[in-house]
Protein backbone atom coordinates (compact mmCIF):
# COMPACT_ATOMS: atom_id res chain seq x y z
CA UNK A 1 0.00 0.00 0.00
CA UNK A 2 1.32 3.38 -1.00
CA UNK A 3 0.80 6.40 1.31
CA UNK A 4 0.36 9.76 -0.42
CA UNK A 5 1.68 13.04 0.98
CA UNK A 6 -1.66 14.07 2.53
CA UNK A 7 -1.95 10.86 4.57
CA UNK A 8 1.69 11.19 5.66
CA UNK A 9 1.05 14.77 6.75
CA UNK A 10 -1.98 13.75 8.84
CA UNK A 11 -0.06 10.85 10.44
CA UNK A 12 2.85 13.19 11.23
CA UNK A 13 0.54 15.77 12.83
CA UNK A 14 -1.23 13.09 14.92
CA UNK A 15 2.14 11.75 16.14
CA UNK A 16 3.35 15.26 17.01
CA UNK A 17 0.12 16.13 18.90
CA UNK A 18 0.33 12.80 20.75
CA UNK A 19 3.95 13.53 21.68
CA UNK A 20 3.05 16.97 23.07
CA UNK A 21 0.01 15.63 24.96
CA UNK A 22 2.14 12.88 26.51
CA UNK A 23 4.56 15.43 28.00
CA UNK A 24 1.79 17.81 29.14
CA UNK A 25 0.04 15.00 30.99
CA UNK A 26 3.31 13.68 32.43
CA UNK A 27 4.40 17.08 33.77
CA UNK A 28 0.99 17.98 35.19
CA UNK A 29 0.56 14.66 37.06
CA UNK A 30 4.12 13.90 38.21
CA UNK A 31 4.92 15.18 41.74
CA UNK A 32 8.57 15.61 40.77
CA UNK A 33 7.62 18.61 38.64
CA UNK A 34 5.28 20.16 41.23
CA UNK A 35 6.34 23.71 42.19
CA UNK A 36 4.59 26.15 44.47
CA UNK A 37 3.73 29.73 43.66
CA UNK A 38 6.26 32.26 44.90
CA UNK A 39 3.60 34.02 46.97
CA UNK A 40 0.04 32.95 47.65
CA UNK A 41 -1.36 36.50 47.83
CA UNK A 42 0.87 38.32 45.37
CA UNK A 43 -1.64 41.14 44.75
CA UNK A 44 -1.47 42.17 48.41
CA UNK A 45 2.32 41.95 48.29
CA UNK A 46 2.46 44.27 45.27
CA UNK A 47 0.59 46.95 47.21
CA UNK A 48 3.52 47.32 49.65
CA UNK A 49 6.22 47.15 46.98
CA UNK A 50 7.19 50.84 47.33
CA UNK A 51 7.99 50.33 51.02
CA UNK A 52 10.21 47.41 50.05
CA UNK A 53 12.06 49.62 47.55
CA UNK A 54 12.56 52.31 50.22
CA UNK A 55 13.81 49.75 52.76
CA UNK A 56 16.30 48.32 50.26
CA UNK A 57 17.50 51.84 49.46
CA UNK A 58 18.09 52.40 53.19
CA UNK A 59 20.11 49.17 53.34
CA UNK A 60 22.20 50.17 50.36
CA UNK A 61 22.97 53.55 51.95
CA UNK A 62 24.70 51.88 54.93
CA UNK A 63 28.49 51.80 55.08
CA UNK A 64 28.32 47.99 55.23
CA UNK A 65 25.33 45.74 54.68
CA UNK A 66 24.47 42.35 56.16
CA UNK A 67 26.74 39.54 55.06
CA UNK A 68 25.98 35.83 55.06
CA UNK A 69 28.54 33.03 55.39
CA UNK A 70 28.19 29.27 55.71
CA UNK A 71 29.80 27.98 58.92
CA UNK A 72 30.00 24.61 60.66
CA UNK A 73 26.99 25.51 62.84
CA UNK A 74 24.82 26.83 59.99
CA UNK A 75 24.26 30.04 58.04
CA UNK A 76 25.68 33.08 59.85
CA UNK A 77 24.24 36.52 59.14
CA UNK A 78 26.53 39.35 60.28
CA UNK A 79 25.16 42.85 60.78
CA UNK A 80 27.28 45.99 60.31
CA UNK A 81 29.86 46.53 63.08
CA UNK A 82 29.10 50.25 63.43
CA UNK A 83 25.50 49.58 64.61
CA UNK A 84 24.47 48.81 68.18
CA UNK A 85 23.09 45.27 67.85
CA UNK A 86 20.84 45.65 70.91
CA UNK A 87 18.75 48.25 69.02
CA UNK A 88 18.19 45.99 65.99
CA UNK A 89 14.75 44.36 65.72
CA UNK A 90 13.07 42.44 62.95
CA UNK A 91 12.66 39.03 61.35
CA UNK A 92 14.61 36.61 59.19
CA UNK A 93 12.58 34.70 56.61
CA UNK A 94 14.09 31.82 54.67
CA UNK A 95 12.13 30.83 51.60
CA UNK A 96 12.68 27.57 49.76
CA UNK A 97 11.44 27.94 46.13
CA UNK A 98 11.07 24.20 45.55
CA UNK A 99 9.12 23.35 48.74
CA UNK A 100 7.07 25.81 50.79
CA UNK A 101 6.89 23.32 53.68
CA UNK A 102 10.55 24.08 54.41
CA UNK A 103 9.99 27.87 54.67
CA UNK A 104 10.48 29.35 58.12
CA UNK A 105 10.70 32.69 59.88
CA UNK A 106 12.69 33.61 62.99
CA UNK A 107 12.72 36.81 65.02
CA UNK A 108 15.98 38.73 65.36
CA UNK A 109 17.27 38.14 68.88
CA UNK A 110 20.84 39.34 68.68
CA UNK A 111 23.35 38.80 71.47
CA UNK A 112 26.17 40.01 69.21
CA UNK A 113 26.33 41.53 65.75
CA UNK A 114 25.75 38.10 64.17
CA UNK A 115 23.01 35.49 64.10
CA UNK A 116 23.37 31.81 63.22
CA UNK A 117 20.57 29.89 61.55
CA UNK A 118 21.10 26.27 62.67
CA UNK A 119 22.32 23.72 60.18
CA UNK A 120 19.42 21.38 61.06
CA UNK A 121 16.87 23.87 59.68
CA UNK A 122 18.55 24.21 56.27
CA UNK A 123 18.33 21.50 53.63
CA UNK A 124 20.94 21.52 50.88
CA UNK A 125 19.85 23.58 47.88
CA UNK A 126 18.70 27.08 47.00
CA UNK A 127 17.23 29.42 49.63
CA UNK A 128 16.05 33.02 49.47
CA UNK A 129 17.04 34.96 52.58
CA UNK A 130 14.89 37.98 53.49
CA UNK A 131 15.85 40.04 56.55
CA UNK A 132 13.44 42.83 57.48
CA UNK A 133 14.93 44.86 60.28
CA UNK A 134 14.69 48.22 62.01
CA UNK A 135 17.36 50.32 63.68
CA UNK A 136 16.52 53.52 65.54
CA UNK A 137 13.15 53.91 63.80
CA UNK A 138 14.45 53.34 60.28
CA UNK A 139 13.45 50.23 58.32
CA UNK A 140 15.89 48.14 56.28
CA UNK A 141 15.56 45.15 53.98
CA UNK A 142 18.19 42.63 52.95
CA UNK A 143 17.52 39.99 50.29
CA UNK A 144 19.93 37.36 49.10
CA UNK A 145 19.78 34.05 47.26
CA UNK A 146 22.02 31.36 48.73
CA UNK A 147 22.90 27.82 47.79
CA UNK A 148 23.40 25.90 50.98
Amino acid sequence: MKINWGTGLVIGMILFIGFILFFVIKISTDKKYDYDLVTEEYYKKEMVFQKEIDDRTNSNSLEANITGVKTEKGWMLTFPENLDYSKITGTVFLYRPSNKKLDFQEPLNLSSNSMVIPDERLVAGRWNTIVQWSYEGKDYLYKNEIVY
